[in-house]
């Protein structure tokens, strides 16, 4: 986005009815709108040879914010929009003397330039030899902008070769679980995002398999949103991560290759190919991967009786082996049909296939220690998934003072089919085996429209229009047998259920700037209506209605401390939503895969979640350092939180609901940085540091008699390091610590846990290939400890997701073609992006 300033006349209308323009577009266009003129020219050789990707910079004599630049077609033409007066044209070109000329610029046609050509040592142009190509990466993987913060994985070496999920664990302001669990400064309520939308790509649930099937080397940036403005939807309570992929951005065809091998077995191919032609962009992203994957579990109860005396123990321990293979595909153009209006479409689809075999054993024993009983549970289950997504989208111009107008569409599906073959043995003896089959189908359809008006050069309404549908079928059956031989289905766990959600939002936001002031003020509308029907083959069945209309106000504030967006000050505050997920709401139980003594139910009178975030934030952002401390503060209401019961058919049984059971605030600092130390020695650090305080209880007398408290404060820490030296231009390493500090409420206590990475990366082949090497959890430590009370029992849990692995990638670069972007992008109005990190210049 362009930054654009006022004459001093403009700027005081602004000052004086900001707030109006919200309502009044088309007085609020007419009475400040920046008089700019279309400037068009042409750039030839002395022998009349148009000359194609020159520069052209016209530098203001006035103001360096009215400055601009452009670079010619394949004719030799331009054409930008400039703000009348006297400017200083620079015109560069490979090949091609330097010009400096001055220049008046009035509305039309300033005429035809003429470059000299450079005295050359050979018989032959530069451009005989198009396509080669000189990377500079940027030192910045860390940017930070008013309404999010940018992280660049290209120099990320520990997931060279890996997936999403690996990335994610080195953004900052970002954690994952052992379990795969993706939470934001503590909070797992996180919304995915894939180029700002939805994605069948993740699936229904983001799951940890999901964020598996997306490689790394896919990922151009990921940007984390931690309080979402009224543009965005408002579910996440937590924040939006948007994962945006790459697309071609030179001329001609480029591509890369990449493959990975690891241990434990884990194996990659994807591939990234583009095309750009004229005013086409074609892309093709796709591969595939087989991954082996092992966790490990334990859990020790002691129940007690009525008066609290120890009535008996329960040790399980779980050995988990899981394989899994998954492809994905994903193409599309870009196409410029004129210089106002552009077509964009894409179709993305997945599928994997996964094999899971977990053994589950059960030591049952006396309030004395002596043996009760052994159970085991073998399970051996298979599961296959498909997902395809289709995209079209359209960008339409109007006028030349930057008004725009993009609709959109998305199609996704999803279907996954997993059966699951278990057999029980009590003491030795064969006791019951169940067949369980779950087949899930989830439909989405996405349209959204979105409008901007520019208002002046500093200010731009923007307004829109947002419909989401969604429908999930659910058809769990679980058939039983007591002789190994005959099978009968099981009513009480086989269901059909049907949720159908249907959101409709609407927004408007409005940002301007006054002198170093910046602000953004937004309001976003959503009604939500919600059936789900539940079909028990046992008559338990019941239809759920749920509609709501929430109202969603943002307001971000900066101020330049030193007048060039390196120094800011950000203020910032939104209200959020939590909706119940589909299962959440069914009130069933779920037949666990793997664990019998566990069991999961939906709660029909769960009611959202709203939360109210505020940010204050300092910024500092240098050529070799970045610094950006945010204070926030973060207050939810009918907090969700999973009460463990024990079960009244069997008192060794868990049964796990959700239930609103009252608040919860959070107030921290979350402090990142980047910096070159030395030429040799980068680092980025991240560091949240939070208290937390929760108050709410839960009572509900047939499952019964005392109330479990969830009353709870205290103090935690996260924090993550990352170390890159640079040995010579060719080769480096990046070291990588992580910690997370424990937890505590009235009913559970979560112990702190650590984790030491290492990664080297080595370029070979004169830039061509890269090879890279890393190393995952080093000393095995990364795993989960947990202590959990409830009434009549205490358990403590152990879980590591994956032990230590590591793996070896291979990176070859085809042909990089031509850049053909702008030298330099003017930058929105309050946002500290000025263009590309990445620079790429043609020989």
């Amino acid at each position: 986005m362009q930054i654009r300033t006022e004459m001093t006349e403009i700027l005081s209308g602004i000052r004086t009815r900001t707030f109006g323009l919200t309502f009044v577009l088309s007085a609020a266009s007419l009475a400040f709108a920046q008089e700019k003129v279309s400037v068009t020219g042409k750039i030839s050789d002395k022998s009349s040879q148009p000359v194609p990707y020159a520069s052209i910079t016209f530098t203001s004599k006035t103001s360096k914010v009215f400055s601009d630049a452009a670079l010619t077609d394949e004719k030799g033409n331009f054409k930008l929009s400039l703000v009348p007066g006297n400017y200083t044209v620079t015109i560069e070109a490979i090949d091609y003397k330097k010009q400096t000329l001055d220049k008046n610029i009035t509305a039309g046609s300033i005429g035809n330039f003429t470059l000299e050509k450079e005295a050359a040592s050979t018989l032959s142009d530069t451009t005989e030899i198009q396509g080669v190509t000189l990377t500079a990466q940027s030192s910045k993987p860390y940017r930070v902008e008013l309404d999010k913060k940018t992280y660049d994985p290209s120099q990320d070496i520990i997931s060279k070769g890996g997936n999403l999920q690996d990335v994610l664990t080195n953004v900052p302001s970002v954690s994952v679980d052992t379990d795969g669990t993706v939470s934001m400064r503590g909070n797992s309520n996180v919304k995915f995002l894939i180029n700002g939308k939805p994605s069948s790509l993740l699936g229904i649930d983001d799951s940890a398999n999901a964020l598996q099937s997306i490689p790394a080397d896919q990922i151009e940036r990921i940007e984390v949103i931690t309080n979402p403005s009224s543009k965005f939807e408002a579910s996440g309570t937590a924040g939006i991560l948007n994962i945006i992929l790459k697309k071609s951005k030179t001329r001609g065809f480029t591509g890369s290759v990449s493959g990975t091998l690891g241990y434990l077995p884990t194996s990659r191919l994807n591939a990234n190919l583009n095309w750009r032609k004229g005013n086409w962009i074609w892309y093709i992203n796709g591969g595939g991967g087989y991954d082996k994957r092992k966790n490990n579990r334990e859990n020790a109860t002691t129940y007690f009786d009525d008066s609290d005396n120890i009535s008996s123990f329960l040790k399980q321990t779980n050995d988990n082996n899981n394989e899994g293979k998954n492809y994905n595909f994903n193409t599309g153009f870009n196409v410029d049909i004129t210089d106002k209006t552009a077509l964009n479409a894409s179709i993305m689809m997945r599928n994997r296939t996964m094999d899971n075999s977990e053994g589950v054993h059960y030591t049952e024993s006396n309030a004395d220690g002596s043996l009760h009983s052994l159970t085991d549970r073998y399970s051996n289950a298979t599961g296959q998934g498909n997902s395809w997504q289709a995209d079209l989208g359209l960008d339409q111009k109007i006028g030349d003072n930057g008004q725009n107008i993009t609709a959109s569409v998305s199609l996704q599906h999803n279907k996954n089919n997993d059966e699951n073959n278990i057999r029980q043995l009590v003491n030795s003896a064969f006791d019951s085996r169940n067949l369980v089959d779950q087949i899930t189908i989830n439909k989405t359809f996405i349209g959204k429209l979105d409008y901007e008006l520019p208002i002046g050069n500093l200010s731009k309404l923007e307004a829109g229009y947002r419909i989401d549908r969604n429908e999930n079928d659910y058809d769990y059956n679980v058939k039983t047998s007591d002789d190994d031989i005959s099978f009968i289905i099981d009513p009480d766990f086989t269901s059909n259920t049907v949720y159908k959600e249907m959101i409709n939002a609407f927004y408007a936001q409005f940002k301007s700037k006054i002198d170093r002031f910046g602000y953004q003020l937004g309001l976003r509308t959503e009604l939500s209506d919600i059936d789900v029907s539940f079909n028990g083959l046992s008559g338990n069945s019941s239809k759920i209605n749920k509609n709501y209309t929430g109202f969603f106000p943002s307001v971000f504030l900066s101020y330049d401390l030193g007048g060039d967006k390196s120094n800011q000050l950000l203020l910032n505050y939104s209200r959020r939503i939590n909706r119940p997920r589909s299962w959440f709401l069914v009130p069933f139980n779920s037949f666990s895969q793997n664990d019998d003594r566990n069991l999961f139910a939906g709660n029909p009178d769960l009611n959202p979640e709203y939360v109210n975030s505020f940010e204050l934030g300092y910024a500092i952002q240098k050529k070799k350092y970045t610094i950006n401390p945010t204070l926030y503060y973060r207050r939810s209401q009918d907090e969700t939180q999973m009460v463990v019961l024990r079960s009244q058919n069997d008192p060794q049984v868990l049964e796990t609901r959700p239930y609103n059971v009252g608040w919860e605030s959070q107030l921290g600092l979350d402090l990142n940085s980047t910096a070159d130390l030395l030429p040799w020695w980068k680092i980025m650090a991240n560091a949240t540091f939070y208290r937390y305080e929760s108050k709410g209880s839960f009572f509900n007398p047939e499952l019964m008699d005392k109330a479990i408290s969830f009353d709870g404060d205290g103090f935690s820490a996260r924090a993550r390091l990352t170390n890159t030296f640079t040995i010579d231009k060719t080769f480096n390493i990046q070291l990588q610590g992580f910690y997370r500090g424990g937890e505590k409420t009235a009913s559970s206590h979560r112990k702190p846990m650590y984790a030491l990475n290492l990664g080297a990366s080595k370029t070979i082949w004169k830039g061509n290939g890269t090879v890279g090497f890393n190393i995952q959890d080093i000393f095995n430590t990364r795993a989960m400890k947990n202590y959990s009370y409830g009434s009549g029992f205490e358990r403590y849990s152990y879980m590591q997701w994956q032990p230590r692995q590591f793996s070896v990638s291979f990176t070859y670069r085809f042909k990089q073609g031509e850049k053909i972007d702008q030298p330099k992008r003017k930058r929105d109005n309050n946002s500290n992006y000025d263009g590309d990190d990445e620079q790429q210049i043609p020989m």
